[in-house]
């Protein structure tokens, strides 16, 4: 296929594609080392304090919709331009894959909108593979990354606690807020279990980090991305002070098709569409930064073919798009008879959990399962969203004594508006996030039969849950209703049985897509190596989750800044030396 190709005038240092956590953190410290960057991203520009973009601090009955659409899954105050459904942005999969794909079309990408847990990997969570025989090992441990964990706490600011737990390493914390209501019973409950809670390590400000930076003012909302920057998403906090260092170009709605080369199959720059005019352009630059997500990054690499490159751009071990695995998760709602009727009062907090349990069982081998999960917990008496009701028959009958009450309750009018302030308040739940173990056959691949509708060949999706994973779900189904019952809870449904993998969710529903361009030491079995640089290709980079070789039941995001920021010093280095 033929292009007519725009050039673009300026030849640039770096051009970076994708502007979430790794493009973010890349375009800040490149730029303030003097480096000329083009930052391109597929959405739009944001700010999440211009008025015409704010969403915080919006009434329900705001919502043109009132809820949920098919463009913004998590209703439309949410900030993520994008969904697991785009219009005109396909992709397929094979027969009996479940896998969901998330992409997020904004500056900033989806941490604009995450849940801000940011938890280091541990020194176990590197190297797994010694421990349990299963999968691979990282070819860094902790201590690589630990000097830049650090640098990443002290800019960005995250709270929590100093707890001397081996594997859940310990940063620079903030003051975490105090525990709400809801959280004092689950701790009550998982204490009396046996399993721990500790304050949650969430990157909100309850302190000031810089001037330009307010702290958290507890409204409940860090999905709708902050509008005094008390959070951190990378628009606010990371591309914004790189566009002030005058060294960044941003280019807005564009969508690379791929990276260019030379006839020696290097790196020169990128292709992409502009999306306001479906021209296409190109952008020259010494180094490439590919940080668009791991599947779309892989998506671009495999689209990159050449002479020199003709399984895609480093991918002469066939590993691009490989070992793709994504956080497991499943769920379960309770009611607590002892939280109704209670008297209404502001109890929002952050924009997420205050406390959570961390993986407690390293220690045992006899679990059926060889990877851990964490535990996050909801709740509370914030404001509800639209669409925000009960199934009041249900919760009536789990009231001591009113199950054999022949009236129903509530319905409408004003019998079903006093159940709803009775029960309100009354109803949590809980979620495990847990560690799942790389497999080659789970991958991403270029169909080349569905374009979308820029023209480009989209993904397709090859991705089965092994045994590990649906037995590790079970076991959080165990828990949450031993949890529960400790409380004095009841549990609302049916528990989760294998007939539905034990509530295993689809994978990509977890949004923590991984290890599609893996690092290692072996140029056969990894496309990266340690400082995220492409074996084949010395000046081409992947600096998002796709260089993962292992997940770990953490968050990925504080990884991926870390190594962000790791490879991008080791690229400046490698740049003043001439060496790229």
């Amino acid at each position: 296929m033929s292009f007519q190709i725009i050039e673009q005038a300026t030849k640039y240092d770096v051009c970076i594609v994708g502007s979430g956590a790794g493009g973010g953190m890349a375009a800040k410290i490149l730029s303030e080392k003097g480096f000329k960057i083009a930052l391109v991203e597929a959405g739009p520009d944001f700010d999440p304090a211009n008025p015409e973009q704010r969403t915080q601090l919006r009434w329900p009955y705001e919502s043109p919709r009132r809820g949920a659409g098919t463009q913004r899954p998590f209703g439309d105050f949410d900030m993520a331009y994008g969904g697991w459904n785009i219009d005109g942005e396909p992709y397929t999969r094979e027969s009996g894959t479940n896998f969901d794909w998330f992409r997020s079309r904004m500056v900033g990408g989806r941490t604009n909108h995450w849940g801000r847990i940011s938890l280091r990997f541990g020194p176990l969570d590197f190297k797994r593979k010694d421990y349990d025989g299963k999968g691979d090992n990282w070819p860094i441990g902790y201590e690589d990354v630990r000097p830049y964990y650090d640098k990443v706490d002290k800019l960005i600011g995250v709270f929590g606690t100093k707890e001397n737990i081996p594997n859940e390493p310990d940063g620079y914390f903030l003051p975490p807020p105090k525990p709400r209501l809801h959280e004092m019973y689950f701790k009550k409950g998982a204490e009396k279990a046996g399993i721990p809670m500790i304050p949650s390590r969430l990157s909100i400000l309850t302190k000031r980090v810089n001037k330009k930076r307010q702290a958290c003012f507890y409204c409940n909302q860090c999905a709708r991305s902050c509008t005094v920057y008390g959070d951190f998403s990378s628009s606010s906090v990371l591309v914004k002070p790189a566009k002030d260092s005058g060294n960044v170009d941003l280019f807005v709605n564009a969508m690379v098709r791929e990276v260019t080369t030379d006839k020696n199959g290097n790196a020169t720059g990128v292709h992409y569409i502009d999306k306001t005019n479906l021209k296409d352009y190109k952008i020259k630059a010494r180094v490439v930064i590919l940080a668009a997500s791991a599947c779309s990054s892989a998506r671009i690499l495999l689209n990159s073919k050449s002479s020199v490159h003709p399984n895609g751009l480093a991918n002469s071990s066939d590993v691009v798009g490989r070992y793709l695995h994504d956080s497991t998760g499943s769920s379960r709602m309770a009611f607590l008879p002892s939280l109704m009727d209670r008297k209404r009062y502001n109890e929002d907090g952050v924009g997420g959990m205050h406390l959570y349990t961390p993986w407690w069982l390293n220690d045992q081998k006899n679990l059926g399962f060889t990877r851990g999960y964490h535990i996050e917990y909801w709740g509370g008496m914030g404001m509800p969203s639209y669409g925000f009701g009960f199934n009041m028959e249900a919760l009536n009958g789990s009231v001591p004594g009113r199950n054999r009450e022949k009236k129903k309750a509530g319905g409408y009018g004003l019998s079903f508006m006093d159940d709803v302030k009775r029960f309100y308040g009354s109803t949590l739940g809980m979620s495990g996030r847990g560690e799942s173990i790389p497999r080659r056959d789970n991958r991403c691949s270029i169909d080349d039969n569905t374009l979308d509708k820029y023209g480009i060949p989209v993904l397709k999706f090859n991705y089965e849950w092994s045994d590990e994973e649906v037995k590790q779900a079970a076991h959080m189904q165990d828990t949450f209703e031993e949890i529960i019952d400790s409380m004095g809870g009841v549990a609302l449904g049916e528990k989760p049985g294998k007939d539905s993998n034990y509530g295993l969710e689809n994978p990509g529903r977890i949004i923590h897509e991984v290890g599609t361009t893996r690092m290692g030491n072996d140029a056969k079995s990894s496309v990266l190596n340690k400082y995220n640089q492409a074996h084949d290709v010395p000046n081409l980079f992947v600096m998002d989750g796709g260089a993962f070789v292992s997940q770990a039941d953490k968050n990925p995001t504080w990884t991926i800044l870390a190594l962000a920021w790791r490879a991008s010093d080791y690229l400046a280095d490698e740049l003043k030396k001439g060496r790229i």
